[in-house]
């Protein structure tokens, strides 16, 4: 007889399993906190598979508050409770029979009743009889050809996880990707030569590759590879860096790596930051714009509108460092060289254009944020505004040479969530450009006053969960006063132009995203000549 009650031993699994999963389907969402208690005083589990709190007994099926003798499972449990004493119940004294099951719960119902048939065939006891193991031996009969194919499922699910981890693309590495397809062109308008631009529509993408590496689970190696195909307008439209579009870049559809950065805790409060590519200010510091910064994938269509332009006076190769003094302070400091990978005399990482940059980041609550910003920048321009506030470009492009420039810039940034709907947000910079040389005479040394301001609102959630609608009002970089001639005439911006974007980004899934905007510009290149700017623009973004 002991033989049998072996063999039933190794066949009770199956018939406890099914009778588990009929007479206990508890709620798979159910607060891991909330531990079951054991009907089973011969349990040796003292503790929940999620909880921390002692397992209580219970004694008869009658305690649980939510079964009655009517429920048509009543007499299962009842067989559970009272002859093999292996019934579970939430410390709340219910049994929530109509809800799933947790692989938690299964497995120490489960293990409590196979406690007590081995506990019982040990002690010899007739509870559980020849009849029990043989109605046990003829269900594995009846449905052996199921478990012989789920055996054989199992088998092969094995096999095929052991080639997946045997062929993984990385342990250590995350493919994140982003394509963006844009739909844009410029409705109206005069360029800063005062000739009207022609209206033509185009469409183009930028396409994005993250490879996202970490090594302690706390630091990232980001690899990024990009490829793009649509230029500026300035570049031939508008001929004004004022109203370029931040996603806007042609690099002739090839794949490059655009940015290579590593960053790592080096304290609790220190984070560091090392870009040998591509680098830029939010690598180590918050642009205080939330809403609007998506890095051209969401949020602001333009430039301008993605940050305060003082933040592109830095970028390429170089470091940054991250500390936070508190929850409220945090200070970020970086410098990077434009040229930093060039090994030639005027160039490298300290004998060519550079950017240095400090701010003190003040968090008074979570939902606002205030930055005091200073960057100091050799050759370095921020690609936003007027020809003249973009000093070295212009002159490159007038005399045919570019001339060496330094610049100190001061900016107040902040952001402001209102309510769950509604934020706003703005900032107002300070750049005082000085030009190095008067290349032969033909420029006036001197120093240029160039201010910049915008304000904006933020609505997220508008409409559909995911979705954010933008406005912003504001000017871009001009130059309002100046010392500084140019072939004896004064480097000064005549008139004051308004950039006013606006935009609406809903999201038609997780991963797609469509964002129809317009960007108006007054008084194109800061000059009241030209007839006024008028660019739309549809962007489809999809993540994955």
């Amino acid at each position: 007889m002991q033989s049998n009650y072996q063999n039933g031993l190794k066949l009770a699994p199956s018939l406890i399993a099914s009778t588990l999963l009929l007479a206990h389907p508890a709620n798979a969402q159910a607060d891991p906190s909330q531990t079951l208690k054991q009907l089973d005083e011969y349990n040796p589990i003292s503790q929940s598979a999620q909880g921390g709190e002692s397992l209580e007994t219970i004694n008869s099926v009658n305690e649980l508050r939510d079964v009655r003798p009517s429920d048509w499972a009543y007499s299962a449990l009842q067989s559970l409770a009272e002859r093999y004493g292996c019934l579970l119940a939430y410390p709340d004294d219910t049994y929530r029979g109509n809800r799933a099951l947790t692989r938690y719960e299964f497995a120490a119902g489960l293990d409590a009743c196979l406690n007590v048939v081995q506990r019982l065939i040990q002690e010899g006891t007739s509870q559980i009889g020849d009849s029990d193991l043989s109605s046990i031996q003829r269900l594995q009969q009846e449905f052996g050809a199921e478990l012989a194919t789920l055996r054989a499922r199992i088998d092969g699910i094995e096999v095929r996880t052991a080639e997946l981890e045997a062929n993984q693309f990385s342990t250590t590495t995350k493919l994140e990707g982003e394509a963006i397809f844009v739909l844009t062109g410029v409705a109206t308008g005069d360029d800063a030569t005062g000739s009207p631009i022609d209206r033509v529509t185009t469409f183009g993408h930028r396409a994005r590759l993250n490879f996202e590496t970490s090594f302690t689970g706390q630091d990232l190696l980001r690899t990024r590879l990009q490829t793009s195909n649509l230029p500026p307008f300035s570049e031939s439209a508008t001929l004004t860096p004022q109203g370029d579009q931040f996603f806007a870049n042609d690099n002739g559809n090839v794949f490059e790596v655009d940015a290579l950065l590593y960053s790592t805790p080096v304290t609790e409060n220190l984070e560091v930051a090392f870009t040998a590519n591509a680098g830029a200010s939010d690598d180590f510091a918050s642009t205080v714009n939330p809403f609007f910064d998506g890095d051209a994938g969401s949020g602001a269509l333009s430039t301008f509108g993605t940050r305060h332009p003082i933040y592109y006076l830095i970028s390429n190769a170089g470091m940054g460092l991250r500390y936070a003094f508190n929850p409220k302070v945090e200070l970020g400091l970086g410098y990077m060289a434009a040229d930093g990978p060039i090994p030639t005399q005027k160039n490298g990482l300290f004998n060519g254009a550079y950017g240095a940059m400090a701010q003190l980041l003040l968090k008074p609550s979570p939902k606002l944020q205030i930055g005091l910003t200073y960057l100091n920048a050799y050759n370095n321009e921020t690609g936003t505004g007027s020809n003249l506030s973009n000093f070295r470009s212009f002159s490159e492009n007038t005399l045919g040479e570019a001339v060496p420039i330094i610049s100190n810039a001061y900016g107040l940034e902040a952001s402001w969530q209102l309510h769950d709907h509604v934020a706003i947000g703005g900032w107002v910079g300070y750049i005082n450009a000085q030009p190095l040389s008067t290349l032969g005479g033909q420029i006036k040394r001197g120093s240029m006053d160039i201010w910049n301001w915008a304000v904006n609102l933020s609505f997220p959630d508008i409409g559909k969960p995911g979705s954010l609608a933008g406005i912003l009002v504001g000017m871009e970089p001009r130059v309002t006063s100046s010392s500084v001639e140019l072939l004896g005439s004064k480097v000064e911006d005549p008139d004051t132009g308004l950039h006013i974007e606006a935009f609406y980004q809903f999201p038609m899934s997780d991963n797609i995203a469509i964002t129809p905007g317009i960007i108006w510009l007054t008084a194109p290149d800061h000059n009241t000549n030209n007839d006024d700017v008028v660019i739309g623009t549809i962007r489809t973004t999809f993540n994955f």
